[in-house]
């Protein structure tokens, strides 16, 4: 009987898997590179056609028969989908710049991006936002819902975090959206905690995907003392460890002295030589911007106020104020 050696060094298997993946996910991005590619040129075809009058606005419903009879195995060519494809040419043909990131990102995530967005500036924030977080369906969805665009634009409270090379980074918000905890109206820090650890993948989602979970009441010792971080991470690209401090009610000045001496102590025991200094965001309902001006003034710590909410915004609403935002600074 044959014998197996079990001695074989795992981590060569390791990387032959590693090499596996890759070569699926480099396959997957030409095919759907392709596939843009092709919807791109079937919509500059039709609409150079229409535009020159060689053909009406009836003859994609007869192309799209035309497509079903001759070639029934062919999905994806209905009318509808074809006008889309009209529709998704005409809306970036002159601008070459978003155009290129159109064939990063699924012909799904394509659609809900044109169809829902007019303002090119929407469209280029969640095509990037795609692409670098390379977000599904389900979580594109999620953030259009939620008002990202508007609410990112309206976050002007706080000065931005940089990375590890000096860059501006907008990886830290300035407001969450915590909707999928499904809190009653009255609740404690402890049940929101739970309902974020419940919840870790959405929390995530809405934080960022650099994030990566360490552990909730993160235990620091101090002298002869024990100290608990309500939630810690690590985020991947600033390099560093991430402090959640929770607050079920509004920002007040003594809440940073707490958060500042668990960024020391992280600091001191816990952070690794190669990386960066620990920042801490002190996630509250609400806060009084004057206030948390006033409080970080003086306050050289990386530490940062953020509001949350456990509903939906209203994007009407939201939409407004970005707009009274625009009209104020180009009168």
């Amino acid at each position: 009987m044959k014998k197996t050696n079990s001695n074989y060094p795992m981590n060569h298997f390791k990387e032959v898997i590693a090499l596996i993946k890759d070569s699926r996910a480099e396959t997957l991005h030409f095919v759907n590179n392709r596939m843009i590619q092709l919807y791109w040129e079937i919509g500059k075809y039709i609409h150079t056609k229409i535009t020159q009058s060689e053909w009406g606005d009836g003859v994609v419903d007869q192309l799209a028969r035309f497509i079903q009879k001759n070639q029934p195995n062919l999905k994806g060519f209905s009318d509808k989908n074809i006008w889309r494809m009209r529709q998704f040419y005409e809306c970036y043909k002159d601008f070459p710049n978003l155009s290129s990131l159109v064939r990063e990102i699924t012909w799904t995530n394509n659609l809900l991006i044109f169809s829902r967005y007019e303002s090119l500036e929407e469209k280029e924030f969640y095509l990037r936002l795609t692409i670098q977080e390379h977000y599904n369906k389900r979580e594109l969805e999620r953030q259009i819902s939620s008002s990202l665009f508007e609410r990112t634009m309206l976050a002007t409270n706080n000065p931005p975090i940089t990375n590890q090379k000096g860059g501006p980074k907008n990886a830290l918000k300035d407001n969450y959206v915590f909707e999928f905890l499904n809190l009653p109206d009255v609740y404690n820090e402890s049940d929101l905690q739970k309902g974020l650890l419940n919840q870790m993948k959405d929390f995530i989602l809405e934080i960022g995907k650099d994030f990566i979970f360490i552990g909730d009441q993160y235990r620091l010792q101090v002298g002869k003392n024990d100290f608990f971080i309500d939630m810690l991470f690590y985020h991947r690209d600033l390099q560093c460890l991430v402090a959640f401090e929770l607050k079920t009610d509004s920002f007040r000045p003594e809440h940073l002295g707490q958060l500042n001496f668990y960024l020391e102590a992280l600091d001191r025991d816990v952070k690794k030589p190669h990386e960066n200094p620990s920042i801490g965001i002190l996630l509250c309902r609400d806060k009084d911007n004057e206030v948390v001006e006033y409080a970080l003034n003086r306050n050289m710590s990386s530490a940062l106020v953020a509001k949350y909410k456990t509903r939906m915004p209203n994007k009407q609403w939201l939409q407004k104020r970005l707009q009274e935002l625009f009209n104020d600074n180009h009168p």
